[in-house]
């Protein structure tokens, strides 16, 4: 699959063009494995942001989530927002450097 045009931090220039499978080959092209628990982050940030308009901090997406945060790290081993968003097409993350 040809990705659309990302950004020097990996994220789609173009939010418009993301669709789950574009979601699932950037990940796969960025060698990350995408399982259940970490699709449902996607899904439910997404859902989130069609809410709000806006990309949650880590705190406020556990709690909406009600999941545990240190859990998230672990799962993503890394700041969990920044992958969550490229991968699910939304904004990076607000004070993500």
């Amino acid at each position: 699959m040809d990705l659309p045009e990302r950004d020097g931090d990996g994220y789609l220039v173009d939010r418009d063009c993301w669709t789950p499978e574009i979601g699932r080959a950037m990940a796969a092209a960025d060698g990350i494995e995408l399982d259940d628990e970490k699709w449902e982050h996607i899904v439910k940030a997404r859902e989130y942001f069609e809410d709000h308009a806006v990309v949650p901090p880590i705190r406020k997406f556990a709690k909406f989530m009600n999941a545990d945060q240190k859990g998230m790290f672990t799962t993503w081993m890394t700041g969990p927002m920044k992958p969550i968003t490229k991968y699910g097409g939304l904004p990076k993350p607000t004070g993500c450097v």
